[in-house]
């Protein structure tokens, strides 16, 4: 970063201007009220000293970049600011005293004064110069905060990424090793349904395990891979899965998480379909509220038949993935009302633009 922040910025760049245009004003009207010097003298002279130090001062940015490129110990920097303010004052009044002595030369009331004046020319030189240093030390602190915020923020970034691609990808191997043992029962007694089955599984994983940036779909692409699932999972269930849906047109269109409703399904088979030799309806709906589309998956289920302790690990990676996504954990509800399991889940309204 070998811009300086004077010139890099528009606004800065006017700001500089404008603050020693104040100094060469304030400057011309005490030499000439305070001290009785004559106004186009006196309006020289400010221009003379105070232009200089404006360019010194605004060289003064590479100087000190140069110099913590070196990274210099806390005393090796004093020492240097103590030599480079004794260089830079001493460069200044030289300049400053032989070009205003080439002007009125011949003015002895001038010169007399210019001559006196040296001292406390060096001691404004010196508060010049710690101001520019102070600025310029700001903007090298505020400069490297915001790179490790952009630093800290990338690494956030990678890291909520790596969760929530850790969490989506972990697809129940179950449920693999039992698709994959029905495909081979079905080679001995239907082939076509086999090879139709191979192909839905394929078109599922395919889906399952791509990595959208942006970590969302849209609902209808979404409900599509839900659909090759529950085929695939009615080849093993038979009658006993019944699966029925209410979504209306309008909710198609809205975006919602990668692989965020097949784990709830497979959760209402889970706890509905395995535990029953009857038929268990699985129910997925659908609507809009002002702010939030709300999906609700419910099963039947079997209160007499004992539950798990504690959340399943799917139910609990969702309530990861909308945690790091939407920053809430209020997004997710279930709830067992008699003889039905409900999952319900409140999105924040996020339209797809594939309309």
């Amino acid at each position: 970063m070998m811009l300086n922040p004077v010139s890099k910025n528009k606004n800065y760049f006017i700001s500089y201007l404008a603050i020693w245009g104040l100094i060469i004003a304030v400057h011309t009207l005490v030499l000439n009220f305070f001290y009785g010097i004559n106004g186009m003298v006196s309006l020289t002279d400010s221009l003379v000293f105070n232009l200089i130090f404006l360019l010194i001062g605004y060289s003064l940015w590479y100087v000190i970049r140069f110099n913590l490129r070196e990274k210099p110990s806390f005393l090796d920097l004093i020492f240097n600011h103590l030599i480079i303010v004794i260089v830079v004052i001493a460069l200044w009044l030289i300049m400053g005293y032989f070009t205003m002595q080439s002007f009125y030369g011949t003015d002895s009331f001038y010169m007399a004064f210019l001559k006196g004046s040296l001292a406390w020319r060096a001691v404004m030189g010196m508060f010049y110069y710690l101001l520019f240093i102070m600025f310029y030390y700001l903007i090298l602190y505020y400069d490297d905060l915001q790179e490790k915020l952009k630093i800290e923020s990338k690494l956030q970034n990678l890291v909520t990424r790596a969760e929530l691609d850790t969490l989506k990808s972990q697809i129940n191997p179950h449920f693999l090793f039992n698709s994959l043992n029905s495909i081979s029962s079905l080679t001995m007694t239907c082939p076509e349904k086999a090879q139709e089955m191979v192909i839905k599984l394929s078109d599922f994983l395919r889906y399952s395990l791509s990595h959208d940036k942006n970590e969302k779909t849209s609902l209808q692409k979404e409900f599509e891979n839900l659909k090759r699932y529950l085929e695939i999972e009615k080849v093993r269930f038979g009658k006993r899965l019944n699966f029925v849906y209410n979504i209306p047109e309008s909710c198609y269109k809205y975006m919602i998480p990668n692989m965020l409703l097949q784990p709830l399904i497979e959760n209402s088979i889970k706890h509905g379909v395995y535990n029953s030799s009857d038929e268990v309806q699985v129910e997925i709906g659908c609507k809009e509220e002002k702010d939030y589309l709300v999906i609700e998956i419910s099963n039947d289920y079997d209160p007499e038949v004992k539950k798990p302790k504690g959340e399943g690990i799917g139910l609990k990676n969702i309530r990861k993935r909308l945690q790091l996504i939407y920053l809430r954990n209020d997004l997710l509800e279930i709830a067992a009302d008699k003889m039905v399991f409900r999952a319900i889940l409140r999105l924040p309204k996020d339209k797809s633009h594939e309309q």
